[in-house]
């Protein structure tokens, strides 16, 4: 009996020992086995691991390459360098995106391969519905580079807004006005509204609206105007110049007349002033009247009082004759365009708005 009971203290004795030795020798070979397993899989994923980087390096290579002969048709279409350029970078991302989908199919990542192509998606989705007018106003700059309804430098009105064309970036366009403002106007807003393009067709109509008394001879007047306004070296003879009778007022025939200049050398605007003096002075010395809208004077005092007191009173109609320096009448008599002093103004003023011209 007391030999039995040493032969059990001696084996529990042991026991603990025992067990501590089998738990280190289990997590050692654990981790050995895991290291093995890893190594494995890593040895026979790694050739299709190796060929997805393969793929993915070479797709971004010949993305940019690929992408120019592919836009090569595209030549033959448009000559605008803001649709070559997105057509050219949409190809470029989709061969670049490609790649990473086989790198990820190749590197046992399907599902979320499926997951970032579906995400590129979703968030193109939700960018576009948070930047809608900024992709408004790209699309606008797109259709304008491919339509081309006007040019750098020409003279547009659009919004009620008249100026020379500066520059035409991805968001706005940029004029100037013939007081010197510069105005940027959204793309989707020009592209949206009516574009009066007044370059396109130099030759631009003015007119001037002149009344005379109802004693005058209508038909001579006609062609007294005729004639001063062909002699006007502004005036184009083709499209010949008219008179026509506007309307009839209470002490005036009032006629408008219609001229011609080319508006790329000649200002309509100081055409028409100098018409003007011009009529009124020869209608002046051939006598023929151009009184101003009909009154009617009530005299309170006694019929037989002395008129010439009321005479008196009237401020005499003296001409100051004033001599011109040759200045003032290069002024006066100046009818140049000014479109192209206010593009010279433009090139010399300060840039408003970063980015290079898509037309």
């Amino acid at each position: 009996m007391p030999s039995s009971k040493s032969n059990n203290i001696a084996l529990n004795n042991t026991l603990p020992s025992t067990q501590n030795l089998q738990s280190d020798v289990f997590t050692w070979q654990f981790f050995h086995e895991q290291a093995v397993q890893l190594l494995h899989a890593t040895a026979q994923i790694l050739p299709t691991l190796l060929l997805g980087i393969i793929l993915l390096a070479l797709s971004y290579l010949i993305a940019g390459p690929l992408s120019r002969l592919l836009i090569k048709p595209i030549d033959y279409m448009t000559d605008s360098k803001l649709v070559h350029l997105v057509v050219r970078r949409s190809i470029s991302t989709l061969i670049i995106l490609f790649g990473v989908y086989l790198f990820l199919r190749l590197a046992g990542l399907t599902e979320f391969a499926v997951a970032i192509m579906s995400g590129t998606g979703l968030i193109g989705l939700i960018l576009g519905f948070a930047f809608r007018d900024i992709a408004e106003n790209f699309i606008a700059s797109l259709l304008l580079s491919i339509q081309r309804p006007f040019k750098i430098d020409d003279v547009i009105e659009v919004d009620n807004r008249l100026g020379i064309v500066k520059k035409v970036t991805a968001r706005a366009t940029t004029l100037v006005d013939y007081d010197g403002n510069h105005i940027q106007i959204p793309n989707a807003t020009v592209y949206k509204n009516t574009i009066k393009n007044l370059t396109a067709n130099p030759k631009m109509r003015g007119k001037v609206e002149i009344g005379i008394g109802y004693d005058n001879d209508i038909r001579s007047a006609q062609t007294l105007a005729l004639d001063i306004a062909n002699q006007q070296n502004a005036v184009l003879s083709d499209p010949p110049s008219q008179v026509l009778i506007k309307n009839l007022g209470s002490s005036t025939i009032n006629f408008v007349l219609y001229f011609w200049v080319n508006s790329e050398q000649h200002s309509p605007l100081k055409v028409a002033s100098q018409l003007m003096r011009e009529l009124v002075n020869e209608f002046t010395k051939q006598d023929i009247s151009m009184p101003d809208d009909a009154r009617e004077r009530i005299i309170l005092a006694d019929p037989s009082e002395n008129v010439s007191s009321l005479e008196e009173k009237q401020p005499s109609k003296v001409q100051s004759e004033k001599s011109e320096t040759v200045d003032q009448t290069k002024t006066l008599d100046d009818v140049s365009s000014d479109t192209d002093e206010i593009r010279e103004q433009a090139e010399q003023s300060r840039d408003p708005e970063q980015g290079k011209n898509i037309i």
